[in-house]
């Protein structure tokens, strides 16, 4: 009986002891291990035939040397960390991208003894007994909101879902058609909804609802209200929405709680003109809410958490749910949010030591003089840049009005056609994402950016340096 054709040229695969008998496969090992090389080489292997059982062109031999080329490539990304630092030049300062918040040094000095070794992270010191990990925020976060209690769980939809599962759970939850949100990553408020076992109930409409919409909704079968903070857009024109305090007053004269997903998370009202207009948790709890759910790595200026924070009559069921075991945090998460909300103490903390509000308060001049030091430094390598006006935006799903004035410096292509521009920008954005560190800038309009809303004045340099290594040196104009 004859062998399939492509049977046939599976014989063209050299072995996989053939491709570890290549001259150079002995480094590879020395480097990466002997048992990553073998299967990347079997993953290779594994991808050739694949290709050519499925009729794809393929060579007639491919030899031992090819392969280990392409294994060693797959067993260094393996084995190579593949998240790293880079600089963000993008004029977004909660970039969800790049992280979001960024923690800056005292929250690091904060963590680094908490996670270098062992930690009470659950250990009562006082009773020498098993403690609680929710005990060592619960007493800063409840201080700084007004709250009666809270619980940290990994992110605010997590803290939503648990909310509504716990309380809602196959019953009617109502809320605004205006504020079924888009939360980011394709996360919408109806979805979640769904999650939770809860069942949503819209009232009124995109631009406009009133009291009286949800009041004619309420049956027996209703668990809640519910009102989502509109953080990353805002609609404007012929609107209305129902405040928290009224609708918090509605719930309550029907026995109900009031839940409010604040989303963004600003703990209190600083006295720093960005935040003038954005609601905060502290407030929303004095108005009536019994629960705000928000994040701890937007406005908190935190890590990655989640926080619901109200009436310990609804925090207590919350507390006690099996769904709490899979969402609560680690000692990380714990540290470093600690540490950032401590920042909140005092505004003078909140501006020195978190990067989110000093990166807020610079003045246009400050973000002019970064760009000028950029722009001078480029220059003294024969890189011709100009500078330009640019927007400085929070991000993150947050302020969505806040444009603050700033400063870009926009490299200048040597070449004359539009398409050798375009191209230049291009290559040179393509260059500084692979650099280390990389360096993520602006494309817009043919013309590659680089905004230093952002931009830490320590970058500056690196910055500088990464962008000469990546350009073609030229005559400054």
């Amino acid at each position: 009986m004859t062998a399939p054709a492509f049977c046939t040229k599976y014989r063209h695969l050299p072995s996989v002891d053939a491709v570890l008998r290549c001259n150079g496969a002995q480094e590879v090992i020395d480097s990466v291990g002997r048992d990553l090389l073998v299967y990347a080489v079997r993953q290779t292997i594994g991808r050739l035939r694949r290709a050519t059982g499925t009729g794809k062109p393929q060579q007639e031999k491919i030899s031992p040397e090819t392969i280990l080329d392409e294994a060693r490539e797959l067993a260094v990304s393996v084995s190579t960390a593949s998240l790293r630092p880079v600089i963000n030049a993008t004029g977004i300062i909660l970039h969800t991208n790049l992280g979001r918040a960024p923690l800056g040094t005292a929250i690091l000095e904060a963590l680094i003894p908490i996670v270098q070794g062992y930690s009470n992270l659950e250990f009562d010191l006082g009773e020498g007994k098993r403690g609680h990990r929710s005990s060592h925020i619960i007493k800063l976060l409840t201080w700084l909101t007004g709250a009666e209690d809270a619980l940290v769980v990994n992110n605010n939809a997590a803290g939503i879902i648990l909310t509504l599962h716990t309380l809602a759970r196959g019953r009617e939850v109502i809320v605004s058609r205006g504020e079924l949100i888009e939360i980011g990553g394709a996360f919408r408020i109806p979805d979640i909804m769904a999650a939770s076992g809860a069942k949503m109930v819209e009232v009124g409409t995109t631009n406009r609802t009133r009291s009286s919409d949800y009041e004619s909704a309420i049956t027996p079968d209703t668990a809640l209200l519910f009102k989502a903070h509109k953080s990353n857009y805002t609609i404007a024109g012929f609107t209305e929405e129902v405040s928290v305090a009224e609708l918090a007053r509605l719930a309550h004269a029907h026995n109900l709680p009031m839940v409010y997903d604040i989303g963004s998370g600003l703990l209190r009202k600083p006295k720093i003109p960005p935040f003038a207009h954005e609601p905060d948790v502290r407030s929303a709890l004095t108005d009536g809410a019994d629960l705000v759910c928000f994040s701890g790595d937007k406005l908190l200026g935190g890590p990655q958490a989640g926080v619901v924070a109200g009436r310990q009559r609804y925090t207590a069921p919350l507390s006690k749910a099996p769904l709490m075991r899979a969402l609560r945090v680690g000692k990380l998460t714990m540290a470093a949010l600690s540490a950032a909300c401590r920042n909140y103490l005092k505004d003078s903390d909140l501006v020195a030591n978190n990067p989110l509000f000093s990166l807020l308060e610079r003045s246009p001049d400050e973000r002019r003089q970064i760009a000028e030091r950029l722009a001078g430094i480029l220059g003294r390598h024969a890189i011709d840049t100009e500078i330009v006006e640019s927007t400085v935006q929070c991000g993150g799903g947050t302020l969505p009005d806040l444009k603050l004035p700033g400063y870009a410096v926009a490299l200048s292509a040597p070449n004359d056609t539009v398409k050798d521009r375009v191209a230049y920008a291009e290559t040179t954005f393509n260059r500084l994402l692979q650099h280390n560190p990389p360096v993520l800038g602006i494309l817009r309009e043919g013309k590659l950016l680089f905004d230093t809303g952002a931009l830490f004045a320590e970058q500056v340099e690196p910055a500088a340096e990464a962008i000469r290594s990546c350009v073609q040196p030229h005559t400054v104009s």
